[in-house]
């Protein structure tokens, strides 16, 4: 009789640490329109994926082996849904942003930085701190050798070469920049608030422009 071979345990990889997504309402926003403004920039790339406070494993089989970035982007696969990212099934993550606090900045700086270049292979990581616990607000590396290098500001913006954007301080907060347009991308959100705006304000002109014609026939 044949011995009855017990299958290897499913390892269940939870999909939350128990942590708050942001900080503070300034924290949470600026990551959520940093993800909406990459998500509609790539709306037509159908092999870049854009995700944010997402668990990334990154040692199969240990749920302790986890990171979530505030915002983070990897091109070569698919947009599906997904309820974590397991590394060793996934292709490497490319771009990493945390919107760090005082409280954190500092752990963003070490033991983040050194995960994401050594562990992780990230080949672009940005740190941006609101409220100014470090100068610049804005940091960013690139990786080169297996070790990151401090990207140069230029223009006041830090180039991606992953996005093809440039990031930088703008109007109050962080945002994109399109070099090849000359257009700081906005949120979806604003976007449209800003087309409806245009659209008002179009009306009232049309509507002004008859009633002068009106008035003119009336003569």
């Amino acid at each position: 009789m044949r011995e009855r071979i017990q299958g290897v345990p499913t390892v269940v990889y939870p999909e939350s640490d128990g942590k708050p997504m942001a900080e503070t309402d300034l924290h949470r926003d600026l990551m959520m329109d940093m993800i909406l403004t990459l998500k509609h920039h790539f709306r037509d790339s159908p092999e870049v994926y854009v995700s944010g406070n997402l668990l990334v494993y990154y040692e199969e089989g240990n749920i302790q082996k986890s990171v979530a970035p505030d915002v983070f982007v990897v091109r070569g696969i698919s947009k599906k849904l997904r309820r974590t990212y397991l590394l060793w099934e996934e292709a490497p993550i490319d771009f990493v942003l945390e919107i760090a606090s005082s409280s954190t900045y500092k752990h963003d700086l070490t033991h983040k930085k050194t995960l994401y270049a050594s562990t992780l292979g990230v080949q672009e990581y940005y740190i941006y701190v609101p409220y100014g616990a470090i100068v610049p607000r804005l940091q960013g590396y690139r990786l080169v050798n297996g070790v990151y290098d401090h990207l140069a500001f230029v223009e006041n913006r830090l180039r991606s070469s992953v996005l093809g954007l440039d990031i930088g301080d703008h109007d109050g907060g962080l945002r994109l920049y399109d070099a090849s347009t000359g257009v700081w991308l906005q949120p979806p959100l604003e976007g449209l608030a800003t087309a409806e705006a245009r659209a008002e304000t179009a009306e009232t002109e049309l509507v002004k422009a008859l009633a002068e014609l009106e008035r003119l026939r009336g003569r």
